[in-house]
């Protein structure tokens, strides 16, 4: 009779975990490691198009599951870490040579980026939990699409590409630029959008612009996965377990490498004007979503 019981204790434990564990599935990590890994780099902002795809795919709608999504979201973005530091190796390797004073031009990156990082790191480890409460929602980032999209627009016929390259950045324009990003705290700004676009207006070249966001990128994404896992890893492990986070990550990294990749060939050539119709064009979808009551 004992051991009926236990297996009976068992059997209901696992009912009441199996919706849990059934909310997150490998096909819905790997399509949440494909939004990511596309959108993280891009001007369109990821942590806007992964909150509305979890809403579409119905993941972290209850009380028990809601952080530990909120979690996955971040974690995966360590798979678009990796993209960049396979991609911009030597870049990295210039920067630690510059750390011991071996390559000038390696330490004034360096140092460019960690104050770029500054500002938006004080500020969100100081409000992180009120940005999560009250801004992390479907309305906010629709906002933030349509706002985004039209200074892209208005911006685009005007921002010519400079003349100064990333190893030129002083400290001061370095500061200027993490202070636009605290922007991005704002889920549908994109971190991408407003330090590409600060880049530019302070003369930089297309090409510079864009590595220095990917760099600071990588630098700010680190810290807040890193404080994100240490925080609420354990929450997601025992939520999701760990074979659909791996998913999303190993997906994250093959779609971001493709996604740098073409964003830099495209950029060079064509401007980012295409972003501001696109986050426009994905904001009425969303509103439209909003409003048949879909997400």
């Amino acid at each position: 009779m004992l051991r009926i019981a236990h297996i009976l204790i068992a059997i209901t434990a696992l009912a009441t975990a199996s919706p849990a564990l059934d909310e997150l599935t490998p096909a819905k990590a790997a399509i949440l490691g494909v939004v990511e890994g596309v959108t993280e780099y891009l001007p369109v902002s990821s942590t806007g198009h992964l909150l509305v795809t979890e809403d579409l795919l119905d993941i972290g709608q209850t009380d028990e599951t809601e952080d530990a999504a909120d979690t996955f979201a971040i974690a995966i973005q360590a798979g678009a870490i990796l993209a960049v530091v396979v991609l911009y190796w030597r870049r990295l390797l210039a920067m630690a040579a510059g750390a011991v004073g071996r390559d000038p031009d390696g330490r004034r990156v360096l140092l460019a980026v960690l104050v770029a990082f500054l500002p938006s790191a004080i500020v969100g480890f100081a409000f992180g939990d009120f940005i999560k409460d009250e801004l992390f929602g479907v309305g906010p980032v629709i906002a933030a699409w349509a706002i985004g999209g039209l200074v892209i627009l208005f911006l685009a016929t005007r921002l010519g590409t400079g003349l100064k390259e990333l190893e030129s950045m002083q400290l001061q324009p370095a500061l200027l630029i993490g202070l636009v990003q605290i922007l991005a705290l704002w889920p549908g700004v994109s971190r991408s959008l407003v330090t590409i676009i600060a880049a530019l207006l302070l003369g930089y070249t297309m090409g510079a612009a864009v590595e220095f966001s990917f760099l600071l990128g990588l630098l700010t994404l680190t810290a807040a996965t890193g404080y994100e896992l240490l925080k609420n890893g354990g929450e997601l492990f025992d939520t999701f377990g760990v074979t659909d986070p791996l998913i999303g990550f190993a997906v994250a990294f093959v779609a971001a490498l493709i996604a740098v990749r073409w964003l830099v060939a495209y950029v060079s050539r064509h401007g980012i004007a295409i972003f501001g119709w696109y986050r426009i064009a994905v904001a009425v979808i969303a509103l439209g979503l909003v409003a048949a009551d879909v997400i």
